[in-house]
């Protein structure tokens, strides 16, 4: 199964993309190949690894040039779109490129051309060549549920600033409608709990299950049978 799980800081992106992994285990089996990480959520500055930079690094990494966040950040949607690690098992992205392309121009400095939409695009274009049943999960809710968020559970390194919620909730809102990708799922979680919203996803994402998810299903139930 390939998602790309994105939306505004506060929307659930993480929760959800947690939650799906463990439904892939329990509903499909072990992910394929054992051993990657679950989900990929390292997009967005100062957190660009799974969570193994000290402190000092942060500050280093906060530190760059916008060029050189730029240049690594092309780096690491590149390298987590391979042919082989991006095709051939399972995937969950979150923020990935729709998230570089709402929160470069506002926090990192660069992009504010256009061009980071613009390559969203050619990264699209790319993900349909290679699997083209990847399905883009947009999470969304009220200006006032993320504002609640952001000061009642404040991430350590978050990146929304409480001013920029309406613009950032919109601009996730235009780049998700851009995407070329064709499978699509959307979820305002304003009123839903994570359970709400992962059993919500559990029924809609049936008909988006590969050939391969289905046979692993299959094969999954017999066995618990």
């Amino acid at each position: 199964m390939r998602l790309i799980i994105t939306g505004c800081e506060y929307s659930g992106t993480s929760t959800l993309a947690k939650n799906v992994a463990g439904w892939i285990e329990e509903t499909l089996g072990p992910p394929i190949p054992q051993g990657m990480p679950p989900f990929h959520d390292h997009f967005a500055f100062p957190d660009i690894g799974h969570g193994d930079l000290t402190e000092e690094e942060y500050v280093q990494v906060n530190a760059l040039s916008p060029k050189l966040k730029a240049m690594i950040q092309n780096h690491q949607i590149m390298y987590h779109l391979n042919d082989a690690f991006y095709a051939d098992h399972d995937n969950i992205m979150v923020g990935f490129h729709i998230e570089d392309a709402v929160y470069g121009p506002l926090y990192y400095d660069y992009g504010h051309d256009g061009s980071r939409s613009a390559i969203g695009r050619n990264i699209e274009n790319h993900i349909m060549a290679i699997a083209r049943d990847t399905v883009l999960v947009l999470l969304k809710a009220s200006p006032e549920a993320i504002a609640k968020r952001l000061k009642e559970s404040p991430h350590p390194r978050g990146v929304l600033k409480e001013q920029d919620i309406e613009k950032v909730l919109a601009r996730f809102d235009e780049e998700a409608a851009a995407s070329t990708l064709r499978y699509r799922l959307t979820y305002d979680t304003t009123d839903m709990t994570p359970e709400e919203t992962l059993a919500q996803f559990a029924k809609d994402i049936g008909p988006h299950l590969s050939e391969s998810d289905r046979s692993r299903l299959l094969a999954h139930q017999a066995l618990g049978s």
